[in-house]
């Protein structure tokens, strides 16, 4: 919704104020201009990304349109699960975690917090480094390094994607160039015609740079910056993880490894220290 919001403001803003000024909106309906310009762009971006950042381009506009799924409501769930979880193993041993992330489709504990089991990627995450707690590894700071490592990995998938929205970008007010030089060789072809004529050829011709600017700076550009803000999102909702196992693996109570996991958190959906507790208050352990 936030995006058509903002696409709706950027084409009322130019076409009303165009209007507003006595412009006549029909000059700037130039569809072959625009083939040019966003047909050699999809045509760069398909030459210069490989292909799994091109499968992912249908999923990145869904995601725009959609927006983060982060807030604060996800960030309770997050911290309901890893405190459920560890309050498990507090009580009966790191063991006891096994039937639930063997099998976090069947557990009773993944079941309370859907928001959650329903994010494969979040669920492979947590269950991987519990599994490995399980197995044996003691050592906090090595596996500290092998999360860093799949979180910097991870992020740098998902750079890859706005770098190639970016990318569009950058290239269109250029491109838009393109489409305004063959308009002016077109005009250029159509010399002798009368002055009306020419002036038509010609705003059509400078409408290619128009067009370029515009898709650029209105709209892809804005479009990266919503993706990196949605990305860096889920960056911090790992990072919670993180900072919660780490927390539980060295020892601390399930209330203060969930404490860590809350300070990790960005403060516009940081839930406070009472909301936490509340929510925390009525959870099962044992259940499943």
């Amino acid at each position: 919704m936030k995006l058509l919001i903002g696409m709706f403001v950027v084409l009322a803003s130019v076409f009303g104020g165009y209007l507003a000024n006595g412009g006549h909106i029909a000059v700037l309906f130039q569809p072959f201009e625009l083939l040019i310009i966003l047909g050699a762009a999809m045509g760069g971006f398909i030459i210069g990304n490989p292909p799994a950042v091109l499968k992912a381009m249908g999923g990145m506009f869904g995601t725009l349109f959609k927006g983060s799924r982060y807030d604060k409501s996800a960030y309770l769930e997050l911290l309901g699960l890893q405190f459920t979880l560890f309050k498990l193993a507090k009580s009966k041993g790191n063991l006891a975690l096994e039937a639930h992330i063997e099998n976090p489709a069947e557990s009773a504990i993944f079941a309370q917090f859907p928001r959650f089991a329903s994010d494969h990627h979040a669920v492979e995450f947590m269950c991987d480094y519990l599994r490995m707690i399980t197995l044996g590894t003691e050592v906090a700071h090595e596996l500290e390094a092998l999360m860093d490592e799949e979180l910097e990995t991870h992020h740098q998938e998902r750079e890859r994607i706005v770098m190639s929205l970016q990318s569009l970008a950058d290239g269109t007010p250029a491109l838009g160039i393109v489409a305004a030089v063959l308009g002016v060789i077109h005009t250029m072809g159509s010399i002798t015609e009368p002055p009306e004529v020419l002036g038509h050829l010609i705003g059509g011709a400078l409408v290619g740079t128009f067009l370029g600017v515009l898709c650029a700076y209105g709209f892809f550009s804005p479009m990266a910056q919503s993706l990196r803000n949605i990305y860096e999102a889920e960056d911090k909702y790992y990072l919670s993880m993180k900072a919660g196992l780490l927390a539980h693996m060295s020892g601390y109570a399930p209330a203060v490894s969930i404490e860590f996991a809350r300070k990790a958190l960005m403060s516009d959906v940081r839930p406070t220290f009472i909301e936490v507790e509340q929510s925390t208050a009525n959870l099962q352990p044992a259940a499943g």
